[in-house]
């Protein structure tokens, strides 16, 4: 029996897995990670694709991430700092503190708990002569990362405001509370107590400008060892790591999802080809087994290519497979009880009725057929996504 063409009997489609849009801006990746990846996935070898991804994520891993910490002037952003580093206000490299306004320009530290992460001392947002806007654009608003909005006895409006914009702009913050000992020593309701009526004020303060969500720590400069400074130091290490990953992470998985599309419909379009079965080695393109195994086979979640790329992961294959929805023909059909349904090969009954209908059963036959094949090619093309997806966090660890 010959292959009708796809194009004629069965479903055309546009799109086999929900890829975003192909994005050209790489930031931080070098030429030479830009050109691994392309060449990965011109050849689409899923092992050397895993292997040009943990480059990629050696090379985001490096990655410098700048860290403002700002507020009002005379809440202690500088003791901060030297808390946050670990290190005595008498020491050489330590930031200058005192009771007046001590840093004039942005002051770069370096954060020896973590390499490539710049600590940015910035003037206080309280002089007189300067509004919000100006301070903003005099500190380079746009070069950081994450800001750290330090603030004591109260929590000023225009600590609000800076939230809002910083929040507005799509950038990360978090609030500290310093001075915390002083607050302890004078307070006349519990320590839990105190502990929650300052987050709530703050919180209070941030939801009536529509900054939802802040995270807040509350801490003492005398004390960098207790408190929310250990917590402190954690979500910052998370707050790092998902900096440095998230762009590169989100390109790669957005370029990998259009080529996948891509290849799903190069795959497809061949299927109505006379060379077809001989170059996927297919025996009976009725079989659907025999086509998954060229799907498979076609996108390298065979069992040697997925062998490869646990290997290179540090990973057993079952991790993997694990998670494929098109495994096996029987693993396909016990979760699309359509696909179940409605398979037509010459083994079925469905077959057999069809094959008794003139003229119209023929043509149901070719249209079913193309149908349950386009249904597995999306089955194996969403696993690869999957698997990428997967390799993508794995690699980021």
């Amino acid at each position: 029996m010959m292959q009708p063409s796809p194009s004629l009997h069965t479903p055309s489609p546009t799109s086999f897995t929900s890829a975003g849009p192909h994005h050209e801006d790489w930031n931080i990746l070098s030429m030479s990670d830009v050109r691994n990846t392309e060449k990965a996935s011109k050849e689409w070898k899923l092992p050397e694709i895993v292997s040009a991804v943990k480059e990629t994520m050696k090379t985001a891993s490096s990655a410098s991430v700048r860290i403002a910490v700002t507020g009002d002037s005379g809440n202690g952003m500088s003791s901060f700092i030297n808390a946050l580093r670990r290190i005595g206000q008498e020491e050489e490299d330590s930031a200058p503190t005192g009771v007046v306004r001590t840093t004039q320009k942005p002051t770069l530290y370096c954060f020896s708990d973590m390499p490539n992460v710049e600590l940015w001392d910035l003037p206080g947002t309280g002089a007189a002569t300067q509004s919000l806007e100006t301070y903003l654009e005099e500190i380079q608003f746009s070069k950081y990362d994450l800001f750290i909005i330090i603030a004591s006895e109260q929590f000023s409006m225009n600590l609000v405001k800076l939230a809002k914009i910083i929040q507005g702009q799509g950038k990360r913050f978090y609030v500290v509370w310093t001075k915390l000992d002083r607050d302890l020593s004078t307070h006349v309701v519990s320590k839990e107590q105190l502990l929650q009526d300052i987050q709530e004020n703050i919180r209070v303060a941030l939801q009536n400008e529509g900054v939802y969500e802040p995270i807040i720590f509350l801490v003492s400069n005398f004390d960098p060892f207790l408190h929310g400074f250990p917590e402190l130091r954690k979500s910052l290490c998370r707050e790092v790591s998902d900096i440095r990953y998230h762009e590169p992470l989100q390109n790669l998985s957005d370029t990998y999802g259009k080529i996948i599309n891509d290849k799903a419909i190069t795959f497809w379009r061949q299927i109505g080809s006379e060379s077809f079965q001989d170059s996927f080695d297919i025996q009976n393109a009725d079989d659907l087994e025999e086509f998954l195994n060229a799907c498979h086979s076609f996108f390298g979640l065979d069992d040697e290519s997925l062998q490869e790329v646990a290997q290179s992961m540090g990973k057993p294959m079952e991790e993997y497979k694990a998670i494929m929805k098109s495994q096996d023909l029987h693993t396909v059909l016990s979760g699309d009880w359509v696909l179940s349904w409605t398979n037509c090969n010459t083994d079925t009954c469905l077959y057999s009725v069809l094959n008794r209908i003139p003229f119209v059963g023929y043509a149901s036959f070719c249209y079913l057929r193309g149908w349950n094949q386009w249904r597995l090619l999306d089955n194996v093309a969403k696993d690869t996504n999957t698997i990428l997806k997967k390799v993508l966090t794995d690699a980021a660890i």
